[in-house]
């Protein structure tokens, strides 16, 4: 059953990974530099003309907080915890990640962002994009349902509004749970200096939830790269592999004492290129582990042993000790290669 969680989490894994140079010995122009020649990325945001705060450039996930697990069960309408629940025991293999259908209009993944005083233009690996209007005009009353949405913004200060509707009910949130077509979203992009931006989104949904909900998303710039065309439905051989459930890993589940699982908790980095990093936060919830990070929030993690687990869209991880028995590396096992994560003091 192993190969049938890995392609499952390669499936999950391609898109918000480090994408590749595209021209390697290319220094981008107007990138502040440390005197040895590195990008400085906490040097201070640039400006446009007309004064607003420049978001343009490559953005790359590192991070990301809240999300549904701040909502009660009793929080969430009954239908939609029947559906998540289904998605998840059939292990997501008709999710829009692995069906190849777009899923990744709400700010999840790398993305180029295009930025002039009337529109700002969000282009993404997946071939996809997706449109900020900044020139006055309302959201669409009644619009036709769109996979990215239509999208509205406004500055307030140095802070860039955007509010969005409009999104097909096909396209999934977070874990598999569905939404309504009457979902909205405000997000709040700040870019605090050159290269970190933070993403403060707010969703909405009173058809499918009874109450909001906050996720934060931070990203960091990549400089001296361009985007990698990633098509999903090119030499696509994972599907095919997607059998049996999620139960048939949570039936060899053991169980592990909160004293053991409390020597896992904290927080893990992986170095990505061009000086960005890559974080995966484990916390103790409920008697059980949680992970965040590569595009998910408090993913419950099922042991299968003192220190293999796994979760409901088929990562796998382990973690490594030392020879004095410290924890000291978080180790995600997918089909594309391991990647490791060293845990920060």
């Amino acid at each position: 059953m192993r190969h049938r969680k890995i392609a499952m989490a390669a499936a999950f894994c391609l898109l918000p990974v480090t994408l590749c140079a595209q021209w390697l010995n290319f220094k981008q122009q107007g990138i502040p530099r440390t005197p040895d020649g590195k990008p400085d990325l906490t040097a201070p945001a640039p400006r446009a003309p007309d004064g607003k705060p420049d978001l343009s450039g490559i953005w790359e996930v590192t991070k990301k907080e809240g999300g549904l697990s701040q909502l009660k069960p009793v929080e969430i309408k009954p239908w939609t915890l029947k559906l998540a629940k289904e998605r998840e025991e059939t292990l997501f293999k008709d999710s829009p990640p692995i069906t190849c259908l777009p899923n990744d209009g709400d700010g999840s993944y790398v993305a180029k962002i295009v930025q002039t005083p009337g529109l700002i233009v969000m282009l993404r690996e997946s071939l996809t994009y997706r449109q900020v209007f900044l020139d006055g005009r309302e959201l669409p009353k009644d619009p036709n349902p769109a996979w990215m949405g239509y999208s509205v913004g406004r500055w307030e200060g140095d802070t860039l509004v955007v509010e969005s509707t409009g999104y097909t009910d096909r396209k999934w949130l977070e874990s598999g749970y569905p939404h309504t077509e009457n979902m909205r979203i405000t997000e709040r992009f700040h870019r605090g200096d050159f290269g970190h931006l933070t993403v403060d989104a707010t969703f909405s949904d009173p058809g499918a939830y009874e109450k909001p909900w906050t996720v934060k998303t931070e990203m960091t710039y990549l400089p001296d790269t361009d985007l990698l065309e990633y098509v999903c439905a090119e030499n696509e051989k994972d599907r095919v592999h997607m059998v049996g459930t999620n139960s048939d890993d949570t039936k060899n589940a053991v169980q592990l004492s909160p004293e053991v699982l409390s020597k896992y908790v904290g927080t893990y980095e992986r170095q990505l290129s061009k000086g960005a990093t890559q974080v995966i936060i484990i916390a103790l919830e409920d008697g059980g582990l949680t992970l965040s990070g590569l595009g998910v929030v408090n993913r419950p993690m099922t042991a299968l042993s003192e220190t293999a687990f796994t979760t409901p869209d088929g990562y796998h991880s382990e973690f490594l000790k030392n020879e004095k028995g410290d924890v000291t590396q978080l180790v995600n096992h997918g089909a594309e290669g391991d990647r490791h994560y060293d845990r920060k003091p």
